[in-house]
C-alpha cells in the first residue's frame, strides 16, 4: 500500500494557486482512478482506492503547508505505512514552469512542507514527485507572495496540463517503477528521476 500525499493548503482562496499543485494533482488522480476522496479524519482529507496494481491511499493535509508533517505523520501511524511506501507531490520553484521531477529521497530544497513531513518522520527516505512552478518573473516579488497568487487565464489552462502530465508519470511510477518512468518521460525533459 502507498500514501499518496498532495501538499497545499485549505480553503477556497488557495485553489488555484500554485502552491496547491499537490491538492490539484491527487484530485486529478482521484478522478482518472475512481477514487472517492470524501473521508475526514487524521487532519486530512482522504480515500482508498487503487492506481494500476497498487492499493493507495490518497490524501489532502487539512493543516496549512508548513505543518504538513503533523497529517502525515498521523496518515502513515493510522494505516501502519512504512515512510518509504510515502510519495508526496509539491510544487518547486527552482523547477522551470510545467517540468516534473522525481526524487527518491533528499532534504526539503527551501519547501517548507516537506521541511514539516522530514522533521515529523525524523528521515528524508520518501520520494517526491515535483511540478515546477518557476521563479517569479516581477523584479523584487516575494517567492511567498508568488506560491499564493493565483494562476489565470493561459496560465491556468498550462498548469491542468502540467497537472495532468504529472498524473501521468505518477501512474507510470505505481506501474512500472521510477526506471520505467524516467526512460518513458526523461527524453521529452517531463520527468527526470533522481535518488
Amino acid at each position: 500500500m502507498k500514501l499518496i500525499v498532495g501538499l497545499g493548503n485549505p480553503g477556497r482562496n488557495y485553489r488555484w494557486t500554485r502552491h496547491n499543485v499537490g491538492f490539484l494533482l491527487v484530485e486529478r488522480l482521484a478522478e482518472k482512478n475512481g477514487i472517492d476522496i470524501g473521508k475526514r479524519g487524521l487532519k486530512s482529507i482522504y480515500g482508498r482506492g487503487k492506481i494500476g496494481p497498487e492499493d493507495v491511499i490518497l490524501a489532502k493535509p487539512q493543516t496549512f503547508m508548513n505543518l504538513s508533517g503533523e497529517a502525515v505523520g498521523r496518515l502513515l501511524r493510522f494505516f501502519k505505512i512504512a515512510p518509504q511506501n510515502l510519495i508526496v507531490l509539491h510544487d518547486d520553484l527552482d523547477l522551470p514552469w510545467g517540468k516534473i521531477r522525481i526524487r527518491l529521497r533528499g532534504g526539503p530544497g527551501g519547501h517548507k512542507g516537506i521541511k514539516s513531513i522530514i522533521d515529523a518522520l525524523g528521515n528524508d527516505g520518501f520520494t517526491r514527485v515535483k511540478v515546477g512552478i518557476g521563479r517569479p518573473e516581477k523584479a523584487g516579488q516575494d517567492p511567498a507572495d508568488y506560491v499564493l497568487e493565483p494562476v489565470r487565464g493561459g496560465e491556468k489552462e498550462e498548469f491542468k496540463d502540467a497537472i495532468s502530465r504529472a498524473a501521468e508519470a505518477m501512474e507510470v511510477l505505481l506501474a512500472e517503477g521510477p526506471q520505467e518512468a524516467m526512460n518513458r518521460y526523461h527524453k521529452d525533459s517531463e520527468l527526470r528521476v533522481e535518488s
